[in-house]
């Protein structure tokens, strides 16, 4: 993903980050799908509530897609000089999942964080 800037997702994406950016110091994985219209507010608080398996279920794109928008994030993020941490989400104790295989890394990359570094929002409308 050496020239992501060209990818087509790419302007839509920096449209998104900035949207969340201006709201929260935070940008998740799974609100960036929300906005860019990847995955509906109901499904992600049906996710959310235990009552779907994993969030790849219910996404509406191809997991390609949707690999290839968190890619172009984490490229972004960085570019934006945004710390990263994981965001593990819980209901009632356990950790929900994320994909259907449950494999480690990908997990990581859909739990992943976004967040502005320092006290003050440079991206905050004031």
């Amino acid at each position: 993903m050496q020239n992501y800037k060209e990818d087509k997702y790419y302007p839509k994406m920096v449209r998104v980050v900035g949207e969340i950016l201006q709201e929260s110091r935070v940008v998740r994985v799974a609100d960036v799908l929300t906005k860019m219209g990847q995955l509906s507010d109901v499904n992600l608080k049906r996710w959310r509530a235990g009552q779907v398996p994993y969030l790849e279920a219910v996404i509406h794109c191809n997991l390609s897609k949707a690999d290839r928008i968190n890619k172009i994030l984490s490229f972004h993020a960085h570019d934006l000089n945004l710390g990263k941490s994981n965001d593990f989400v819980k209901y009632k104790g356990r950790t929900l999942r994320y994909t259907k295989s449950g494999i480690k890394k990908a997990e990581e990359r859909y739990a992943r964080q976004y967040s502005v570094i320092g006290k003050v929002n440079p991206y905050a409308n004031i």
